[in-house]
């Protein structure tokens, strides 16, 4: 009842794009976890073009993300929101009704193409329709997220009982029917003329200094939440040889989001103190999450006692990433003026799936090497210092007063000169915007 009272404070666009994030998660969740097992064992496709159907997937997503963001800011976010549903729903079509590698190398393109539109341009949307209550919109935002990925598997295990091609259809309709409701309810708003070529906004957002360390620094973040489809899965699995202790993980996870994301935003927002803080103190929670699964790895033990140390840990993970990710969302608009918001979305989007490719090729790496030689450990050490340096980055970045402060802090102290320059902020980019006739897109 807390969460619907606060969904009902926000105008009626957000609370779209709220319900819109719940269909969105939910048909995306329903579909891709079973693309592979439909790939190898309906259409007997080998591994190396499995993996090239879903890389290219990932690749046409995490490698345009620059390219939404700019255009959510050129040519409005709502517009750029519908294309991307609309594209997701091509998408899922030709997954449905193609068997051919051609057909499925185009839907996956599609795919990915839809989700570097929709993801950058949908955050835009909510942080400047929210105004000063940013942390609070996207606390829901993942709330709703969370819901829509426990629904989408389990819905989507259902379907299966009649073929991938009806999960699949049912997923376009889902897609279709967001599409129009977008089209329908989402304001139309005037959208600025560009004072300048697509390249110097990159250049501009790019050559932020401050904004480039932050993202850089919130790699640790992106890289240990995936771990929550690899590490933590693995571990679970081994703990109790039973494939469905996975499901406890994630219904565990899904449970702690629910009831508590919403609660830990507004305690923090009201402590104050910095939104650096509180992303660094998340992250250095996340990091802990592995240490109870690292203290029994290759331990022996009976099934559910060692299960308890990985479910412990997945919810310490899922705790920091609770405290951390709305604080995030909320600072980036912040590094640069208003009409970049997009961009430096996109940006830093890209900078996390780089982050998230990288991470998961060490921590596979870690997991080979450990089963090869013997310490167990390993992968989820190499997590946990992941998640310190970066808990650390962002602390750093906070007491040398490099972040922007937020509507909800107090105004931050002026840099004293014996700063890094690179991380010196400037009176552009750390000063409000004022404007009394914003142009922005969503204002």
């Amino acid at each position: 009842m807390r969460t619907l009272a606060a969904v009902r404070g926000f105008p009626p666009a957000v609370r779209l794009l709220l319900i819109n994030q719940l269909g969105v998660n939910t048909g995306f969740y329903l579909l891709i976890p079973y693309l592979a097992t439909h790939l190898t064992d309906d259409l007997g496709m080998s591994a190396t073009v499995v993996g090239l159907v879903l890389g290219l997937r990932n690749l046409s997503q995490q490698g345009l993300f620059l390219i939404g963001g700019s255009a959510a800011d050129r040519l409005g976010a709502r517009g750029v929101i519908i294309a991307g549903c609309g594209l997701r729903t091509l998408g899922c079509a030709l997954f449905a009704l193609g068997d051919e590698l051609p057909v499925l190398i185009a839907a996956s393109v599609l795919s990915g193409l839809a989700g570097a539109l929709f993801n950058p341009a949908v955050r835009t949307y909510v942080a400047q329709e929210s105004g000063d209550r940013r942390a609070e919109a996207f606390a829901l935002f993942n709330v709703f997220a969370t819901a829509g990925a426990l629904l989408g598997p389990l819905l989507g295990s259902l379907l299966l009982f009649g073929g991938f091609r009806a999960a699949a259809l049912t997923a376009a309709g889902a897609f279709a029917l967001l599409t129009v409701a977008q089209a329908a309810v989402l304001p139309a708003r005037a959208v600025p003329r560009p004072t300048g070529s697509l390249l110097r906004d990159w250049r501009e957002v790019a050559g932020n200094r401050r904004f480039m360390a932050f993202a850089l620094a919130m790699v640790g973040m992106y890289g240990m939440e995936s771990q929550l489809y690899l590490l933590l899965p693995h571990a679970a699995g081994r703990a109790t040889g039973w494939a469905g202790a996975v499901g406890l993980l994630f219904a565990a996870g899904t449970l702690a989001n629910l009831l508590f994301q919403l609660r830990l935003t507004r305690r923090l927002s009201a402590r104050g103190g910095g939104r650096g803080r509180w992303i660094a103190a998340g992250l250095a929670v996340s990091a802990l999450g592995f240490v109870p699964p690292m203290l029994v790895a290759g331990s022996a033990g009976e099934p559910p006692a060692r299960l308890l140390p990985v479910l412990a840990g997945t919810l310490l993970l899922h705790l920091g990433l609770m405290a951390a990710q709305p604080f995030v969302m909320e600072l980036i608009p912040s590094f640069g003026r208003a009409e970049l918001t997009g961009t430096f979305y996109g940006l830093f989007y890209a900078v996390s799936g780089a982050a998230t490719a990288g991470a998961g090729a060490g921590v596979g790496w870690a997991m080979d090497t450990a089963a090869r030689t013997g310490p167990a450990w390993l992968p989820y050490a190499c997590c946990t210092a992941l998640g310190l340096t970066s808990a650390a980055a962002v602390a750093r970045l906070h007491l040398r007063r490099s972040l922007p402060a937020t509507a909800a802090d107090a105004p931050a102290a002026p840099a004293s000169q014996d700063h890094d320059p690179d991380l010196r902020p400037d009176v552009e980019s750390a000063a409000p915007h004022t404007d009394p006739h914003p142009l922005s897109e969503t204002r």
